[in-house]
This record gives structure tokens, sequence and C-alpha cells, in this order.
């Protein structure tokens, strides 16, 4: 008589613990409500990229969620999934973003992200790329991934495809009116450095002056914000 058994089946394992970065209340509240649902057992929670550094700093969460804009510091996500990866190379960092431009989501990805989820799926589409990345997969929606995919092959690119991350945060400020001293706050770096970025930026978009720069900032403010 055998004595096989059936394997025995598990449900993916999920993270013990998640930090979730977004300014949107609504937003943290639903993303613990779907990680306690799906029995991550703690979910601490952060406004800005400050308190968010911090949390990991002190907690060293399994997994991030974490959007990439927030309100007057413009794509400061880029800053701090950068900042994490720096401290943890094996961190593992899902974006939760309303952004579906395929340069946003590839600088993502390029800073350090494992994932990309856009707020518009379903709870059903959050919870598969939560597992996914918490697995140490990368995780795209077909769509932009054949976004991102189009968008490195294209012979000619769009303007913001030539554009570093650090360069696209900076260019996100600059669509809010801030200073170049106040982009240097915000962003923990040099006013040196900045003013680099911002040379750099004008040599690639062909624009002369911080007045063209800032034009084009405000031009594309819906892609940036």
């Amino acid at each position: 008589m055998s004595d096989a058994r059936a394997p025995i089946r598990t449900a993916p394992a999920r993270p013990e613990t998640l930090l979730v970065v977004d300014d949107h209340p609504i937003v943290i509240q639903g993303v613990r409500r779907l990680a306690e649902a799906a029995g991550v057992a703690r979910v601490y929670e952060a406004p800005d990229i400050v308190t968010g550094y911090r949390l990991f700093h002190r907690h060293r969460p399994a997994l991030v969620v974490a959007d990439l804009s927030f309100r007057d510091d413009g794509l400061s996500g880029l800053s701090l999934i950068r900042r994490i990866r720096g401290l943890d190379p094996r961190a593992r960092i899902l974006v939760f973003s309303m952004h579906a431009d395929p340069v946003l989501v590839s600088r993502a990805l390029e800073s350090g992200a494992l994932g990309f989820a856009l707020k518009d799926a379903g709870p059903e589409a959050f919870l598969e790329a939560l597992a996914a990345v918490h697995a140490g997969q990368g995780y795209l929606p077909h769509a932009l991934a054949t976004d991102v995919a189009m968008l490195n092959r294209s012979a000619r690119p769009a303007p913001l495809a030539t554009l570093s991350a650090r360069e696209l945060q900076i260019l996100s400020l600059l669509s809010q009116g801030k200073s170049y001293d106040a982009i240097a706050s915000a962003m923990a770096v040099s006013y040196r450095t900045v003013i680099n970025a911002s040379s750099s930026m004008r040599k690639k978009l062909g624009v002369e002056s911080r007045a063209g720069l800032v034009q084009i900032a405000v031009n594309r403010r819906n892609a940036l914000l």
C-alpha cells in the first residue's frame, strides 16, 4: 500500500510588517485594511517622505508601499526610494501611484523600486503586486510593462525620457515655483547639485535659461505632480 501523500498547498507568504508612505489619509487607510486582511501583522504609516525614512530606519519593515508625488514636495518619492535602498539594498519597495507615465515608471524602477501598481486598479491587483514584490519578484501591470518597453526602444525618446530620476524630481519642484535653495533643502542635497542638474536639464531639453526650464516644468505639471 502506497504511503505517498498529496502535496500540501500553502498560500503565498505575506510580509509580517509593512510601511505605507502617502500623503492621502484615505489611501493609507485603504492600504492598511487590505494589508491586514491579507495577514500583515503590523502596518506603519507615514504622511511624508521624512517620516517614511525615519520609520524604515527604525523598524526595517519587510515591505514598503510608497507614492511618487507628495503635496509641496513634487516627485519626492523617487528620493525616498533611493535613500531607503541606500540604507538597505535588499529593501523591497512597491510604488503605489496614480502616475501611469512610462518615464516615471522607468525612473522609479531605476531608483530601486521592485514593483509599480496603479491606484485606479482593483484590490486584487494591489494584493497581487504586494505578494510579488514581497517574494522578490518584479511587478508591472501588462499595459505599463509594454509602455516602458516601447519607451526604451524608441529612436526618438520623449523629452522627459532623457532626464534622470533626480532631474525629474527637480523639474517637478520647479513646476511648483520653488527656488533652487528651496529645492536643495527639500531634497537634502547641495545648492551646487541642483544648479548642476538644472544645467544638465537645459542642455537635454534645449532651453537656454532657468525661465525656459520653468516653462517646461509648468507645461508638464500634470505629468510631474
